[in-house]
């Protein structure tokens, strides 16, 4: 089964490489695929704009001239508190992906700790979807909604996305974002294969850092001691069919500094084919 894995590397992992080294770096590692990031100038990362200035045309030509799928652009963040400034930036992201010939798009919820009640918060998860719905229409991208684990988050399970995505009657154009690092923060145990569109992986080895405080600057690759389950996470997920990429999205700036990021990359690849069974 771990020899089938499919890996692949989200952006945010690599920052202040230039888009062409990323895509050539995610080649060399033998990744199926790349998810590009239009908010790591924002996220002060880089100063480099999206796409690095080029056309999304050109790169997401780029990324397949070099044997590998763009599998998706990040993202919407607060799609859910919907706003005539959330439409443009789906808008722009659509058409974004459209030119580039990305996959999906991803769509991350508000994790401003709002106080509000269970009825209003999925009201508004369901306004949002059902406004995004026909902005999909004419185009083959899936829209991937990635549930947060963090307390403060206003869509923490899953199963709470599923059930306003069939509210909707979305489920040709909605799937979701597993990530190991918010499975385990929100404490969930049921795993969604069929609505799994990519799986996001990264580990935490801080032992002093309670799950309820873990961050995403926490976030570094899966190694031996990490925290997160991400090996039975896997394997549960591949036992029960998903067969999609695993992409490597770490925040820490312990990883984005490294010198030797590309070796141990490689290295917690190995790992997961080696103890993911």
């Amino acid at each position: 089964m771990t020899d089938k894995l499919s890996f692949a590397l989200n952006q945010i992992t690599t920052p202040r490489l230039t888009c062409k080294e990323f895509i050539q770096l995610a080649k060399r590692l033998g990744c199926s695929g790349v998810e590009l990031r239009n908010d790591l100038r924002d996220k002060r990362l880089c100063e480099r704009a999206f796409f690095d200035g080029e056309s999304p045309k050109d790169v997401g030509a780029y990324v397949r001239e070099n044997g590998m799928r763009l599998l998706g652009l990040s993202e919407v963040y607060a799609f859910n508190r919907w706003s005539d400034e959330i439409r443009e930036k789906v808008a722009r992201l659509i058409g974004e992906a459209v030119a580039s010939g990305a996959e999906t798009i991803s769509l991350i919820p508000s994790n401003d700790g709002r106080t509000e009640s269970d009825d209003a918060r999925l009201d508004a998860l369901r306004n949002a979807l059902s406004r995004i719905l026909p902005m999909l229409a004419g185009t083959d991208l899936i829209a991937l909604v990635e549930p947060l684990g963090f307390p403060t988050s206003s869509l923490r399970h899953k199963s709470e996305a599923i059930a306003a995505i069939k509210a909707v009657e979305g489920d040709a154009r909605y799937k979701l974002v597993h990530d190991t690092f918010h499975h385990h923060l929100a404490n969930e145990q049921e795993f969604f294969p069929k609505w799994t569109g990519i799986v996001h992986i990264s580990g935490v080895v801080n032992p002093s850092v309670d799950v309820r405080e873990m961050q995403d600057e926490h976030r570094i690759l899966v190694t031996g001691d990490e925290r997160l389950g991400n090996l039975a996470q896997i394997a549960a997920l591949s036992a029960a069919g998903y067969t999609g990429a695993y992409s490597y999205e770490c925040f820490a700036p312990s990883v984005h500094r490294s010198t030797a990021l590309e070796s141990e990359i490689a290295e917690s690849v190995a790992f997961i084919r080696a103890g993911a069974s």
